[in-house]
């Protein structure tokens, strides 16, 4: 088992849903190997390469993705809870961490999963340790200032206005340092290895 203050999170790494299917999955590990391909000139990066190559290779075996998403859950909370005492998440200071919490996971909520951005109060209360009657109010303040929408069965997702407002926010606020960084175009050298982009291991070249 991973330790939390290394855990790793695939689903990022690979950009999709925890709910994502075996096939989007495969597609879009597919995509990002050509893209990350040691062997590519423009985009290549043998590090991104190898972070996405492990994570398919967990996430695409049925019986290894069941025991990673046991972990995945487990670190969700850790990553994004903001308080330690329920007595803590009340006070000025405690609103505004309530606010920025609560565009921090719409926002990445929405980046990871354009078709299903939305997340209950439930959702939200588990993963920022804050009791519902205490998130109340931040959901009530974002609605009324344009950041959040709520739908009729009482899920919520982040507007463009939020979105806005999540990225002026302090950069951990939204999480960027967990995405893959934008890769350096890399330096090629005879005799380098080429990559099996199909999920397996490098391969020597002749």
């Amino acid at each position: 088992m991973q330790q939390m203050d290394s855990f790793t999170d695939f689903y990022e790494l690979l950009q999709v849903s925890p709910n994502a299917d075996a096939n989007t999955i495969q597609r879009v590990y597919r995509l990002l190997a050509q893209r990350y391909h040691p062997d590519n000139t423009e985009t290549g990066n043998e590090e991104s390469f190898k972070q996405i190559l492990k994570a398919y290779q967990v996430l695409s075996d049925p019986e290894r993705r069941a025991a990673y998403d046991v972990e995945h859950r487990g670190a969700r909370r850790l990553l994004w809870k903001i308080f330690d005492q329920p007595k803590a998440t009340q006070g000025l200071e405690a609103e505004k961490r309530k606010r920025q919490g609560i565009l921090s996971l719409l926002y990445t909520k929405r980046m990871n999963d354009l078709d299903q951005p939305t997340m209950t109060i439930m959702d939200m209360e588990e993963l920022l340790g804050c009791p519902r009657e205490h998130l109340e109010f931040s959901l009530w303040y974002l609605r009324e200032h344009e950041c959040l929408q709520r739908s009729d069965n009482g899920r919520y997702m982040i507007t463009a206005k939020g979105v806005d407002v999540a990225e002026s926010q302090d950069e951990s606020a939204v999480r960027e340092s967990r995405m893959i960084s934008a890769p350096s175009r890399p330096a090629k050298a005879d005799g380098s290895r080429s990559w099996d982009v199909s999920g397996s291991r490098p391969v020597a070249t002749v």
